[in-house]
């Protein structure tokens, strides 16, 4: 997989890009991740990228032309599965969704920043809008870095257990169960003896079990979703 990201702050991702499993997935050559700084194709001795609102109002505007240029030089050199904005008013990412984009050969992300894009970049070119949350971020960068991250390490071959992000929270609607290591007893805190048992069938059963729970306890809205799913299968049938 590739993914290419437009910025108007490169530095804010190199962070993200260049420690743990992003960059081991980078180093085995499973994924790779490409950071482009908009101001590269912005004309001017200011490199402007950016403008106020016609109509007024606070808050500049992301213009046209920079971003245009960008995205279409880059599309000469590959052809993209999606063009994703990141943006408040996007589709909210979820866990389904970073297994359907996981499935894609090259995606691009655009950065959005100061008061967002001019609306003709996203008519023209955008093909899927992204918010990671109900709140506002100074611009996209970290947001994509999420974005990235959740899809990169469901690609087989980046974690060291493939299974692993098979039984990360929301792959199942239920939330992961609870987690323990050694000491088996810390301070009269016990392990539950049924982890220490050896016994998979009753161990499997423990964990749904505990995730059910603490998903009613936690995240009932994801219980809720569950159901409403089924019923719409019921109802299918019929």
């Amino acid at each position: 997989m590739h993914i290419d990201i437009i910025t108007v702050v490169p530095d804010l991702l190199n962070g993200p890009f260049s420690h743990s499993i992003l960059k081991r997935a980078e180093d085995k050559g499973i994924a790779s991740v490409k950071v482009h700084n908009l101001r590269d194709y912005a004309t001017g001795k200011q490199k402007q990228v950016d403008d106020y609102a016609f109509g007024g109002g606070a808050g500049m505007v992301m213009q046209i032309e920079p971003i245009a240029r960008c995205i279409e030089a880059l599309q000469k050199e590959r052809t993209y599965d999606e063009i994703i904005y990141m943006t408040p008013d996007g589709e909210t990412f979820d866990q389904p969704m970073a297994n359907a984009l996981s499935l894609h050969q090259n995606l691009l992300i655009l950065c959005g920043h100061y008061k967002g894009v001019d609306e003709r970049v996203r008519e023209r070119f955008i093909t899927k809008e992204i918010s990671i949350g109900d709140f506002v971020l100074s611009g996209g960068e970290l947001a994509a870095a999420v974005v990235a991250d959740a899809i990169i390490r469901l690609i087989p071959g980046v974690l060291n257990d493939e299974t692993s992000a098979l039984t990360d929270s929301f792959q199942d609607g239920l939330l992961a169960p609870p987690v323990y290591t050694r000491p088996a007893e810390y301070e009269g805190m016990k392990v539950p003896e049924v982890l220490l048992s050896g016994h998979e069938a009753k161990i499997n059963e423990w964990r749904f079990e505990a995730s059910v729970r603490r998903t009613r306890e936690r995240r009932p809205d994801l219980l809720s979703k569950e159901e409403s799913g089924k019923s719409d299968v019921k109802s299918n049938k019929k």
